[in-house]
């Protein structure tokens, strides 16, 4: 079993985009591991992980911020009530790979970490 309140505590220590950028990063790794079909447990694992980043992040974005976490959290419970048969199906994991990567680019834009005025 995870430990939640660990990894809360860890993850809060980062600044703002850091936090961002990091659930910008499990999304991309659901994309990664979605192509082989034996890491589905650690596909399940990052898309509950990354409800949590949106849980503890939301609170400190700007409200524009916030409300796309919030879509993408209703999102990642949408895929986790299905997850067995998406899963099951190549067509549809690799229909949440892919959204799963867009939704990667969108979050790591609203970091704010690749603009100019973070470089």
């Amino acid at each position: 079993m995870r430990n939640w309140a660990a990894l809360k505590e860890r993850y809060l220590r980062d600044e703002l985009p850091i936090r961002i950028g990091g659930l910008a990063a499990n999304l991309a790794r659901v994309k990664s591991f979605s192509q082989d079909i034996e890491h589905c447990e650690l596909v399940e694992g990052l898309l509950q992980e990354s409800k949590y980043f949106i849980e503890w992040t939301a609170p400190d974005a700007e409200i524009e911020t916030a409300a796309e976490l919030v879509e993408l959290q209703r999102q990642l419970v949408r895929w986790q009530y299905h997850w067995v048969k998406i899963w099951n199906d190549p067509e549809q994991r690799l229909n949440v790979a892919e959204q799963a990567k867009d939704w990667s680019d969108r979050v790591l834009d609203l970091s704010g970490l690749l603009s100019e005025s973070s470089v």
